[in-house]
């Protein structure tokens, strides 16, 4: 089945649109105020996280589901499934009037996996120009992020092999080039299913794995019933794509962040070995940078 709509964004935009990235993002002064929209692959845990790397002045909210597309965040009369059990924290803000507030200095949309499904059934290519829009009429000066994610460990094809065609085929066709069009604003993107896959690869290619993480099922969660969560993130994964997010929102790179970190609720989050949260910081810091839309210059940095 053809995915439909992505005529409305391409993986080769025109020249002016890649022009909005030349300038890149200087790092902030201080810390910023974070909406985070999305679902389980953000989570409590992994924002809460990035508000222990960020340091003092760092706050955020959120607006969650399980599984929920952007369109199904926007559209006010669908349910969404487990919302009351998500957003049962003092995190939680009503997506449209956090943005309307105009309080927030960046906005990170995130949607649902996986996102073929998203863009043939959800309308991706509709709706999240549309959260961009209204991110930018709260506030012109917010950033705004799309946070890319990954597919499960047990979805079709390869793995690995399908990072790189997903980013430009999916997530930039899809929903980052629509985005920009829309608004005219740069949409910088948060390349976490890219740093996944360059850490992943690295590991397994190695016969002693990394600091003790040894294949890509380390990055993900154990269920309750012992089994192993194809999409999940585990502590460690979570630990990575929160570096990912700081290196992205702070324009700053993540290496010599702390790696011993609590979860939302206070209890400590597994650490990587000091071996292993070095590489990751590492690997985070050149993804991001050779990624120009990211917005994130080495060169940029304080």
């Amino acid at each position: 089945m053809a995915l439909p709509s992505l005529k409305q964004g391409t993986s080769a935009p025109d020249p002016d649109l890649l022009a909005l990235y030349a300038k890149p993002v200087q790092p902030p002064s201080g810390g910023e105020r974070v909406f985070h929209l999305g679902h389980s692959l953000v989570g409590r845990d992994m924002p809460a996280m990035l508000a222990q790397l960020a340091g003092p002045g760092h706050r955020y909210e959120l607006q969650l589901g399980w599984g929920t597309s952007l369109r199904d965040h926007w559209e006010l009369q669908t349910k969404i499934a487990g919302f009351a059990k998500e957003n049962a924290t003092p995190r939680y803000r009503d997506a449209r009037a956090a943005l309307a507030s105009g309080e927030y200095d960046a906005f990170v949309m995130t949607e649902m996996v996986d996102l073929r499904d998203a863009i043939r059934y959800h309308d991706s290519v509709r709706y999240a120009p549309k959260w961009a829009e209204a991110a930018f009429a709260g506030n012109p000066d917010i950033k705004v992020y799309l946070y890319e994610t990954w597919h499960a460990l047990d979805a079709p094809k390869d793995w690995l092999k399908r990072f790189p065609t997903d980013l430009k085929d999916l997530w930039e066709a899809a929903l980052l080039w629509p985005s920009v069009r829309a608004t005219g604003r740069p949409i910088y993107l948060i390349p976490a299913g890219q740093v996944m896959a360059r850490l992943v690869a690295e590991v397994e290619a190695s016969p002693e794995g990394i600091g003790g993480l040894r294949n890509r099922q380390g990055l993900f969660a154990i269920a309750a019933d012992g089994t192993q969560d194809q999409i999940h993130a585990s502590d460690l994964g979570l630990y990575l794509v929160a570096l990912t997010h700081y290196a992205v929102l702070y324009a700053r790179s993540p290496v010599g962040l702390p790696h011993e970190l609590l979860r939302a609720d206070g209890t400590p989050a597994q650490a990587p070995s000091a071996e292993l949260a070095r590489r990751m910081q590492e690997i985070v810091w050149d993804v991001v940078t050779s990624l120009e839309l990211t917005g994130v210059k080495a060169s940029a940095q304080n």
